[in-house]
């Protein structure tokens, strides 16, 4: 069923009002048409199932819906994962996005990086920012989420060691260097069942390397904060390999 998200439903309506890019989804590019059934989310884990009552094509267009059906969305994992992707080159960082939605992030934070290679000015940033976000929200509609994960501000990686240490719950670090696979095994073992005996949502953090992957110095911080350094086995993965590698095996086990 198609989907869209309108952050503002209250929950006392009787109908959704859909305008903008949404009502040209519908109307133009869908070519639905009344009493067609769609699913409108709040951005916030609840779903709305909706019976579109009326489009109108004037220059304002909209889309009204009735609601038929409110309920929580089950297409959420029972944790916060956070994905601290070191900025790669080009578009990388687009797919990286689209596809750690997809298999369940709940926010990607871009990291400039040691060997990092891009240079952005905070013009740039912020008009990739948008874009990125723009993505994440398509990405969300089209894999069903209960949510719109966010695309946060560029970070230091000092800025994201500190948020991660203060803020998550577990955090680990991909690296070729690190211990064998019984290891990283039994970490993400420990973090899936610490996942499932609590009685809130836990953080999970993955930082994830640019092309050059982590500098020692970057590593030893990580270790003073506390991370979990871990292995993805003897192959070595591409940076937008390997942040997907991590969410399919988190998503893989903590699916219920």
């Amino acid at each position: 069923m198609h989907r869209f998200y309108k952050p503002d439903i209250s929950g006392a309506e009787k109908s959704i009002i859909l305008t903008g890019n949404d009502f040209n989804h519908i109307a133009n590019v869908l070519r639905l048409s009344v009493n067609d059934e769609i699913t409108v989310g709040d951005g916030s884990g609840r779903d709305y199932l909706c019976r579109i009552s009326n489009i109108d094509y004037s220059d304002s267009g909209e889309v009204e819906a009735d609601i038929i059906d409110i309920f929580d969305s089950n297409a959420e994992l029972p944790a916060d994962i956070y994905i601290f992707q070191g900025v790669p080159k080009g578009d990388k960082l687009e797919l990286i996005i689209q596809k750690t939605v997809e298999l369940g992030a709940y926010k990607i934070i871009p990291v400039m990086m040691e060997r990092t290679v891009v240079k952005l000015d905070d013009k740039k940033k912020a008009g990739r920012i948008q874009r990125y976000n723009k993505i994440a929200e398509s990405a969300a509609k089209q894999s069903g989420r209960g949510i719109v994960p966010v695309v946060g501000d560029y970070m230091t990686f000092k800025e994201a060691a500190d948020f991660a240490s203060d803020k998550l719950d577990h955090v680990i670090m991909p690296y070729e260097s690190a211990e064998g696979m019984d290891y990283s095994r039994n970490i993400i073992g420990s973090i899936v069942e610490n996942v499932r005996k609590s009685n809130y949502k836990p953080s999970v953090g993955i930082f994830i390397g640019p092309e050059g992957g982590f500098s020692v110095k970057e590593v030893d911080i990580m270790k003073e904060n506390g991370a979990s350094i871990i292995s993805l086995g003897h192959r070595i993965l591409r940076t937008e390999t390997a942040g997907m590698t991590v969410m399919s095996i988190l998503s893989y086990l903590l699916d219920e």
